[in-house]
């Protein structure tokens, strides 16, 4: 499969000293669509994470009890923007604290989650989740519901899920922020 905006392989090797992150906030079309212009962002793709099933498919997640969520995995370099700043976005596009859904779309497939691959950045996670927590406070928002862990799993989607707004710019994008900014720390 190749990456239809960067015009790369999905599944080639990543340049020395990349990292990555998997995140879900609802549907993976638009979450996909926040990350994969970014500077230093070199590859997204769409995907399955956090549940049971081997290798599902689109219809085993929406209609199986998988427990996988819709994911963008996103793989960037650390030198040229930090994961505080992918997860600043991450915050700010989508409402954390809507559990089972997002907007429309009801199920375990569009929960909120951050999977890290490693310790440090699982820490860095959860501290970003604490100061955004107090943000949506001051401003009337319930408990983020948000799933943070190291990644157990990651399968990829089918290939017409991949960069999908940008193959149908007109596509439906159910993922909306809460209108909180995440707090710029001095």
């Amino acid at each position: 499969m190749i990456h239809y905006v960067k015009k790369i392989s999905l599944e080639k090797e990543c340049p020395k000293g990349s990292k990555e992150i998997i995140l879900g906030a609802g549907c993976f079309w638009g979450v996909e669509k926040k990350f994969w212009d970014l500077g230093g962002v070199f590859l997204t793709s769409v995907g399955y994470s956090g549940g049971d099933t081997e290798n599902p498919t689109y219809e085993d997640v929406c209609y199986k009890n998988t427990n996988h969520a819709e994911v963008v995995k996103i793989i960037y370099n650390p030198e040229i923007i930090d994961l505080k700043s992918i997860l600043k976005i991450f915050w700010e596009c989508h409402d954390p604290t809507q559990g089972m859904r997002q907007g429309n779309d009801i199920g375990t497939q569009y929960r909120s989650v951050i999977y890290a691959s490693d310790d440090f950045d699982l820490e860095i996670a959860k501290e970003t989740k604490a100061t955004y927590q107090i943000e949506l406070k001051k401003n009337n928002f319930q408990k983020i519901t948000t799933e943070i862990d190291k990644v157990k799993n990651y399968y990829l989607a089918e290939e017409y899920h991949q960069q999908y707004l940008a193959k149908n710019p007109n596509g439906y994008c159910g993922i909306d922020g809460t209108g909180c900014n995440f707090p710029n720390k001095k």
